[in-house]
């Protein structure tokens, strides 16, 4: 690929960065167009997100360069490269949770908004309300709508993704970078995205994208670049790709990326049973709409029972019902005896069980946000493995911890799970996204379950630990465990699971059995659309 330099938004030359003994980049070279869209792919760990970093001012190379716009560029912060025209939304968000959409998106650019500016920095008044026209007239211009007077924190994913983006439209920022844009969007929001993104690179706008999902990479990007160990090992142009040439470039073998999966036949009891619940909008107080409304679920014994539906319609609702239960169905306050109706898990009432009793039942739980529900940054991969676990026989000698023991199962499990790098000293802060989560995974599968709930169990993670992670849903299916897939990706979920339930607006409003429904057929009824069949009357 001959680009004149002129053309190039930026270059990298025989860059190299490492922590430690750990090498990230090891003398990366590849080179963008401007107003281009260009896809960074790579195993979990490849070092994608470490070059886009060190472009972004947050890394320091340790050797090589970086141009931008043909000349040689040196961050001393990400400031300096916010300044130069370079824009980063991060796979974990980088906004503060008590602030406001609109105080996020101004923060670090206030100078912009003064009514005085004459005045010293620190005496300078904010004018909020020039802000959030200018911002307003951004998000309408892209269908980025947000509420921008609710604070982070009272926002789904979704949205927060959207405050990411316009961050960085707000500040001019000639090349995007977005790592794992599309990990917390559904379908719908996914086309907006792509849309959006294809109208900023007609504007000559550079987009780097870093992401798993090949069927997106083919489906709207220019270029891809494929790291495999913390090399570039090839640069491609999309036209001339396919999901299984990318896939087995990324992890040097083939893969299976579309697995033929029969139902479960070691079928037992249920092991979680709703019926009729019902949850009140405890948190707007409004008395005339439901969180969840007269949910009759059931999950047995050797199936996976997959919940479709698009963000914010009773998911996460669903999700804190089931393991904080006491929290809605105990005493009343302006908070509490939200909910109504029966619930069970494993044959136990758990209406009124305490967080603590829940924790004695053995249940497998993959949570949505791994960093809010899944991890402690600050310990060790070590003893965020045995979160929860400390008290298993063979982790202990006596009252003590049984050191040796949990060292070597860790680092089997590391292995097993193929989590980089292989360290299970590392802080979890220390891992890519997708390491830390087959940490939590290789920690709830190996609780032996009965019952597992998994929220986006492959969120973030490449496609050589999707196949594996799947396979270990399958196994724990066939052994008899019973679990509850929810997933944004529809692809992830027609593939797993024995029936499908979609919610809408907190209600069940389809069920499907596997292969009785394609994913247009469900993604209509996630919006509210009646399918023709499998609707629950």
């Amino acid at each position: 690929m001959n680009i004149s330099k002129n053309q190039v938004a930026f270059e990298f030359r025989e860059v190299t960065k490492t922590f430690g003994k750990i090498i990230a980049n090891n003398k990366i070279s590849f080179s963008v167009p401007k107003g281009s869209i260009r896809a960074l792919v790579g195993e979990n760990g490849a070092g994608k997100s470490t070059a886009m970093k060190i472009l972004f001012g947050l890394y320091k190379e340790d050797s090589g360069e970086v141009l931008v716009n043909g000349q040689p560029q040196h961050w001393s912060s990400p400031r300096d490269a916010i300044k130069n025209g370079i824009g980063m939304v991060h796979q974990h968000f980088m906004l503060a949770e008590t602030a406001t959409g609109l105080d996020n998106i101004i923060l670090g650019d206030e100078n912009n908004t003064l009514k005085i500016p004459f005045l010293p920095l620190s005496l300078n008044i904010i004018d909020r309300k020039k802000a959030k026209i200018r911002i307003e007239k951004i998000a309408k211009k892209y269908g980025l709508s947000v509420p921008l007077d609710i604070k982070i924190s009272k926002l789904p994913v979704g949205m927060q993704q959207r405050i990411e983006i316009l961050k960085l439209l707000y500040r001019n920022a000639d090349i995007l970078i977005l790592d794992e844009p599309t990990a917390v969007l559904t379908p719908h929001e996914v086309e907006e995205l792509f849309t959006n993104l294809k109208k900023l690179k007609a504007e000559g706008k550079t987009i780097i994208i870093v992401t798993h999902k090949l069927k997106e990479v083919l489906s709207f990007t220019d270029h891809i670049t494929i790291f495999r160990s913390g090399q570039v090992i090839g640069n491609i142009e999309t036209h001339d790709a396919t999901e299984e040439k990318i896939a087995s470039m990324m992890v040097g073998r083939n893969v299976n990326l579309k697995p033929q999966i029969p139902n479960g036949t070691n079928i037992k009891g249920p092991v979680l049973n709703l019926t009729d619940v019902t949850l009140k909008d405890y948190k707007t107080k409004d008395s005339k709409r439901n969180l969840l409304n007269k949910i009759n679920l059931k999950v047995s014994g050797g199936e996976i029972v997959g919940i479709a539906g698009v963000e914010g319609n009773g998911q996460s609702d669903l999700l804190d019902l089931i393991f904080h239960p006491q929290k809605y169905f105990g005493k009343k306050t302006s908070q509490t005896s939200s909910a109504s109706g029966e619930i069970s898990l494993l044959g136990i009432d758990i209406k009124h069980k305490k967080s603590s009793e829940m924790s004695n039942l053995i249940v497998g739980f993959i949570p949505e946000d791994r960093h809010v529900d899944g991890l402690l940054l600050n310990m060790s991969a070590e003893e965020n493995y045995i979160l929860g676990r400390h008290w298993e026989r063979k982790f202990r000698i006596g009252f003590l911890q049984n050191i040796s023991k949990i060292k070597k199962t860790v680092k089997k499990e590391m292995e097993l799970y193929d989590v980089r790098p292989r360290n299970s000293e590392l802080l979890a802060s220390g891992f890519s996204g997708g390491n830390q989560q087959k940490i939590i995974i290789a920690r709830e599968f190996g609780k032996d379950p009965n019952f597992i709930v998994a929220a986006n169990p492959t969120r973030g993670v490449d496609i050589g630990a999707i196949e594996f992670i799947h396979q270990r849903i399958v196994e724990e299916r066939d052994k008899g465990v019973g679990i509850l897939l929810i997933s944004s990706e529809l692809d992830e979920i027609t593939t797993l699971a024995d029936r499908i339930i979609v919610l809408y607006e907190g209600e069940i409003v389809a069920e499907y059995k596997r292969n009785e429904a394609n994913e247009y057929q469900i993604g209509l009824a996630m919006c509210g659309g009646l399918p023709q069949e499998g609707v629950r009357k």
